[in-house]
């Protein structure tokens, strides 16, 4: 039996508007993070995706630590096995 998941959470990060571009270009390094949208005011979401709610906090905590960033704020997390990640969604409401 295959227990593997993938954890996907989203992000508020709050940025010093000044350290913006450094900030942005230091959280992009981060493996299995992308920043989805930003704002010039300093926020920013993210997605983040990992094997385990614990690898998602280390990857927040990592963003947390880059210079510039003011926080770091998991807003949503959702955990699915593997195996039902590759399983065909049929939406039943769409007339085909």
């Amino acid at each position: 039996m295959n227990t593997a998941e993938i954890h996907i959470a989203g992000a508020i990060v709050h940025v010093a508007p000044k350290r913006m571009a450094q900030a942005i270009a230091a959280i992009a390094q981060v493996a299995d993070v992308e920043i989805r949208a930003t704002d010039p005011r300093g926020k920013l979401v993210v997605v983040v995706e990992a094997d385990s709610g614990a690898a998602i906090l280390a990857r927040l905590d990592t963003i947390q630590r880059i210079d510039g960033v003011l926080s770091a704020l998991l807003v949503y997390q959702h955990a699915e096995s593997a195996q039902s990640m590759n399983e065909e969604v049929i939406d039943e409401g769409v007339a085909t």
